[in-house]
């Protein structure tokens, strides 16, 4: 292998591990970092990027080995190899202008696992309110005339949260579905 080969190897295992620790740091973007053309994977993180990059690089050194590589095709796969590890050296040292960038509100999302822990709450909820309402409706039914009134209001309060206690519900169950659906 000729040495510009072997400090290509080097170059990407060194922007693995910066893309690691870059994707940890700041975690997913709120939409793929690159253009379709230059990374097919179209990662929110750098760290497939790079995967690509070198499945890239791999491609050359295999099509050349065995012969296949012609002078148009090694053109291409090393434009675009040099392209790909460009703009991932890019966003690496961008790294500080992109913290002060304005988020995106799907940014912010949370993970899956806490959206199913926040349906299970709202599940608990919706359950308790049930009850209650079952409760001022017997206490209704129950009151006096000079309370009823008051009773009909603290039944209404009620039923009013739980109405939005279920419109909450429903809106992570939509996000849920929405988030299986796009992983």
């Amino acid at each position: 292998m000729t040495p510009s080969f072997t400090q290509l190897e080097d170059k990407l295992e060194q922007l693995s591990l910066q893309a690691a620790q870059t994707d940890r740091q700041r975690g997913e973007h709120y939409q793929p970092l690159f253009d379709e053309r230059l990374f097919h994977c179209l990662s929110r993180l750098l760290t497939p990027c790079v995967e690509e990059a070198k499945n890239t690089y791999k491609t050359i050194v295999r099509e050349n080995e065995s012969g296949l590589l012609t002078a148009q095709r090694a053109e291409y796969l090393t434009e675009q190899l040099l392209a790909q590890i460009s703009a991932i050296q890019r966003e690496i040292s961008t790294q500080s202008i992109r913290k002060t960038e304005i988020k995106h509100s799907s940014h912010y999302r949370k993970p899956i696992n806490l959206l199913y822990q926040d349906l299970a709450q709202h599940q608990e909820w919706e359950s308790r309110l049930m009850d209650m309402v079952r409760e001022k409706e017997r206490t209704l039914a129950s009151a006096p005339h000079f309370q009823q009134q008051e009773a009909q209001k603290a039944l209404i309060v009620t039923e009013q949260r739980l109405e939005r206690c279920r419109a909450a519900k429903l809106k992570l169950e939509k996000q849920i579905t929405f988030r299986e659906r796009h992983q």
